[in-house]
């Protein structure tokens, strides 16, 4: 059952990623354009940091898969992947691999392919410290994945009915492990409240991963067979709208959901995401033409973040912090109903690079 449920996951996501899409307010977020603002692509780095982990580049593969013969070479594939171009990797929900140990090298894979990259394991909230320890010597992770997502769990036939335990099992695990500790949603976004609650158990970053990608809830629905939960597709908020709401809460951010290029990348780390993941186009790459596609892909998405920032003057994906951005359309309405101010927004060049600004004529 769970193998089969593994092997439905990637069948139903692709079916997405080749399916009609809603809104994406990814879209809603534009650079203000200064002309002058350009510097060299010498000076351009693509490194970040966050929780006191460093990654030479700001994107990575978010949890997909694992459980099963077909995923595991897909784990295989995604993990080469990560190995020629340096970017992390996360794997898909570990339960599988507790509830059948005979299934441990479809995630195992991801380390021995990649030996010397980031590799994060995933677990769900309800996962005993046991187990999440077997996650992680597994993999020989450098962090941990918590994934939450109620939402996905509630369309579920066979999901959980019982979520107040989760906050204190999170703290439980924070507690034990002596690794980074990032908590996800899985594509229905994190709000304010909940990045604020997540600082107060001790996570280490959270990845607000909103609707817009991979809709999991729609996933779920689509194994029933009356498809009785519809109601559920497209729940929850963005990663545009969960970033800006969740400004100022005092703990890192990641941002994924909805990412389909590097411009989406760019916009996230103005919104104050230290990195960017993507699931559902990747695996798309990797299904249509193999290791080399996705590595081309991969590839050819940090040349073109690095000539974006050299073109907005950004030195580092933490300088993108310091454009302007225009909030748009629904996003803005958002903004307006949770009461974020989005003005200050449009003019951060000008206050972070006064010397730019020039006095006498306006010619």
């Amino acid at each position: 059952m769970s193998a089969q449920r593994k092997d439905d996951h990637v069948r139903l996501a692709i079916e997405q990623q080749d399916g009609p899409r809603g809104v994406n307010q990814f879209d809603e977020v534009s650079f203000v354009h200064h002309a002058l603002a350009g510097i060299d692509r010498p000076d351009v780095s693509l490194a970040t940091a966050f929780a006191g982990v460093s990654w030479p580049v700001p994107i990575y593969i978010n949890a997909m898969t694992g459980g099963s013969v077909k995923t595991g070479v897909i784990n295989r594939d995604l993990a080469t992947a990560a190995r020629e171009t340096g970017v992390p990797i996360a794997s898909g929900s570990m339960n599988a691999y507790f509830k059948d140990p005979s299934c441990a090298g479809t995630f195992s894979v991801l380390r021995e392919q990649n030996p010397d990259g980031f590799v994060i394991a995933n677990v769900n909230a309800t996962a005993s410290v046991d187990n999440v320890w077997r996650a992680i010597e597994l993999l020989r992770a450098d962090a941990l994945q918590i994934h939450v997502n109620t939402a996905q769990e509630t369309a579920m036939p066979e999901g959980d009915r019982s979520f107040s335990s989760w906050p204190g099992q999170i703290e439980k695990i924070v507690a034990a492990v002596d690794i980074p500790v990032i908590v996800k949603e899985v594509g229905n976004g994190l709000s304010r409240q909940t990045v604020l609650t997540l600082k107060d158990l001790g996570v280490s970053a959270a990845d607000v991963s909103g609707r817009g990608g991979t809709d999991f809830a729609r996933i779920e629905n689509g194994r029933r067979q009356l498809g009785e939960y519809a109601f559920l597709h497209g729940w929850g908020q963005s990663a545009a709208a969960c970033l800006l709401d969740a400004q100022g809460a005092g703990l890192p951010l990641l941002a994924s959901g909805g990412v389909r290029h590097p411009l989406d990348v760019a916009r996230a780390l103005a919104l104050g995401a230290h990195a960017v993941g993507a699931s559902g186009g990747f695996l798309r790459a990797l299904l249509d033409g193999g290791v080399e596609a996705l590595v081309a892909k991969l590839t050819t998405w940090l040349d073109q973040l690095e000539a974006l920032q050299t073109m907005l003057g950004a030195r580092t994906p933490a300088d993108l912090t310091h454009c302007d951005l225009l909030i748009h359309g629904s996003l803005r309405d958002f903004c307006a109903d949770r009461g974020i101010q989005t003005g200050p927004l449009a003019r951060r060049f000008g206050a972070a690079e006064a010397p730019h600004e020039t006095t006498g004529s306006s010619q």
